[in-house]
């Protein structure tokens, strides 16, 4: 990304905002405007050393941590853990971790012109990790952020990873793809003794996609033995007959003549009072077609225990059950 193409963001609304703004004028080679987020205090010598400071930089990204905040004499102080990647002109990228502090003086104290929020002092330096596990916990005398979500940094990794460009951008709600709705099953193995405690799984649903009538989903699960895994959803491969081989007559019998894995489920959702995952595949958008599949939760998986078809275009609602580990004989 040129230097050009790099977003305008001059927000002065917090103190992340304003690194964020710092670095969008880095980024642009708008000195001036980066320069100006600084107080008495400057970054460099002059304006000149401080420009020279990126020669050769091409592109700069950055993230920010958790801000803790103090108050003294008239004025707020924000620490600021960030972590930048700089990629110079010939796409070699480094990565710098440190901390910002800023200040805001009291707006009632204060006489024009107007001072806002502006960057008190910093000091980033060159950082072993990568640029996303670069930013320090946190800065000053401010409480350490939350424990990250390992688990579900982990899926959501996977996931971007395998579907950023297969799935929708937003979801039907607007919100971006990528958060997942999140679940906790507590199971024992089918052979674990009576004393043994019971064990942890988590289980993320990632929405991928909205057709006319039709919605996906992905699903992974998380254990301490396998990480992260993608879960794979059996399903029958059916043949159907119609009378007269006309779709939209009489079904004369459906059999199953194989299976195959389906790596997502349509119009899908997890029931944690039956550990059941159940999907139903509109043939068309009336509803009086369709397949509908029940996966069950048991020794740490999910398992298809039963799968039903409606495949009459009769305008009624009237599935038939076609495998059934579901119900005790």
């Amino acid at each position: 990304m040129l230097a050009a193409e790099a977003p305008y963001v001059d927000d002065r609304s917090t103190a992340e905002a304003v690194v964020r703004s710092l670095y969008s004028a880095i980024g642009r080679q708008e000195f001036a405007r980066a320069w100006g987020y600084f107080g008495d205090t400057k970054p460099a010598k002059d304006f000149d050393t401080f420009v020279k400071g990126y020669d050769g930089t091409d592109k700069v990204e950055v993230q920010t941590g958790a801000v803790s905040e103090d108050g003294a004499a008239g004025s707020i102080y924000y620490n600021v853990p960030v972590a930048i990647r700089a990629t110079d002109k010939d796409g070699k990228e480094t990565v710098f971790a440190g901390c910002y502090t800023l200040r805001q003086v009291n707006a009632s104290i204060q006489e024009p012109p107007f001072t806002p929020i502006f960057i008190d002092k910093g000091a980033l330096k060159p950082a072993t990790a990568d640029f996303e596990e670069a930013v320090p916990e946190s800065c000053g005398d401010g409480p350490p952020p939350p424990k990250k979500d390992s688990a579900l940094e982990q899926a959501k990794k996977v996931f971007a990873a395998t579907y950023a460009d297969q799935c929708d951008k937003e979801t039907p709600e607007g919100k971006p793809v990528g958060e997942p709705e999140t679940y906790t099953l507590l199971y024992k193995d089918a052979n674990a003794a009576a004393d043994e405690p019971e064990r942890e799984m988590r289980l993320f649903r990632f929405f991928c996609s909205m057709a006319a009538y039709n919605e996906s989903a992905v699903y992974y699960i998380f254990d301490d033995v396998s990480g992260v895994r993608q879960l794979q959803f059996a399903s029958p491969e059916l043949d159907i007959r119609y009378e007269n081989n006309n779709s939209e007559g009489k079904v004369e019998s459906i059999n199953i003549i194989g299976f195959q894995t389906d790596d997502q489920l349509v119009n899908s959702g997890y029931d944690d009072a039956t550990k059941t995952i159940s999907s139903m595949n509109k043939w068309r958008g009336v509803g009086d077609a369709s397949s509908a599949g029940t996966y069950l939760f048991r020794n740490g998986n999910f398992s298809l225990v039963q799968y039903d078809v409606d495949a009459s275009y009769d305008g009624e609602i009237n599935p038939q059950t076609v495998l059934d580990y579901n119900t005790p004989p």
